[in-house]
């Protein structure tokens, strides 16, 4: 059955292997991106060439782009079946580092720009009783790591808020996933994004040279097990196909997809899961 589907950072990585796979699957793909007459040009003309996909000009940080995006696409296709929120910002460095400003930029992205597509997308979802909402977080998006607090900060914040959603639109049939990649050879890995870095090295200094030295050991661990695993960014794109053929009802709330990890991640969320149950039971019983 062919969708409508929504994507948000489509310029490159994930994003853009998601619309080009979904759209040979058969599927309406909106491609959403900034800048599609400036620095994105390229892509948005190399998606465009794509059948069935349609470029459109979004920013998740700004409130008016994201209206005015999904006003447009609901208004020319009538109803949007899938939102997959891909659009994010990655970045290393100590917390105590980084700006106030600096870690804003993280939760404007990747937080606060996942509640404005739920936002837009919301009230068609519920008059039509049904929707999917992906979410992309991260691999470690149930735990921290050093030089990464703030921005698993915000992509717990995401994991917080689809797990809150899942229960509230139950009513509406409309479910929420989120995926964890794992390390993956994309833009925001490879060096070819600028991150959204600690910008305060003065106080960077006062660290070294104990931190400059585990930041290479963790950066040599996770690159290297990157390699070691031939990890392949066309997984997620494969694995949120997967879940949008899934029948309606049946999928999961957390969606890992990390080789590397050898299936601690899934041990994880179902540890996570029971003990939640329990928990609730103390309330609610």
């Amino acid at each position: 059955m062919t969708k409508t589907i929504f994507i948000t950072g489509t310029s490159t990585g994930f994003g853009k292997l998601t619309a080009i796979t979904l759209s040979k699957a058969g599927h309406n793909v909106i491609a959403g991106m900034r800048a599609v007459n400036g620095k994105n040009d390229l892509a948005a003309k190399e998606l465009s060439s794509y059948p069935n996909i349609d470029v459109v000009e979004i920013d998740v940080t700004d409130d008016l782009s994201v209206q005015t995006a999904f006003e447009k696409v609901l208004h020319k296709y009538g109803s949007i079946d899938v939102l997959v929120n891909n659009a994010g910002l990655a970045g290393f460095g100590l917390v105590e580092a980084f700006s106030i400003d600096q870690i804003k930029n993280f939760f404007e992205v990747n937080f606060y720009g996942i509640i404005r597509t739920y936002q837009a997308v919301l009230p068609s979802m519920r008059k039509a009783k049904s929707g999917l909402v992906i979410n992309l977080t991260s691999g470690a998006s149930g735990h921290s790591l050093p030089f990464m607090g703030p921005y698993l900060a915000s992509k717990f914040s995401v994991e917080a808020i689809t797990e809150s959603l899942q229960d509230e639109l139950k009513q509406f049939d409309i479910e929420n996933v989120t995926i964890q990649p794992g390390v993956y050879p994309t833009e925001m890995n490879n060096g070819v994004k600028t991150g959204n870095n600690a910008d305060k090295p003065q106080v960077a200094k006062e660290y070294d040279p104990i931190a400059s030295e585990m930041f290479a050991a963790i950066g040599a661990g996770l690159f290297g097990k990157m390699e070691q695993f031939n990890m392949d960014p066309q997984t997620i794109a494969d694995g949120i196909l997967e879940l949008i053929n899934m029948q309606d009802g049946t999928r999961p709330l957390r969606f890992p997809l990390d080789a590397i990890a050898e299936g601690t991640d899934i041990a994880f969320i179902n540890s996570r899961a029971e003990h939640k149950a329990l928990w609730l039971t103390k309330y609610t019983s």
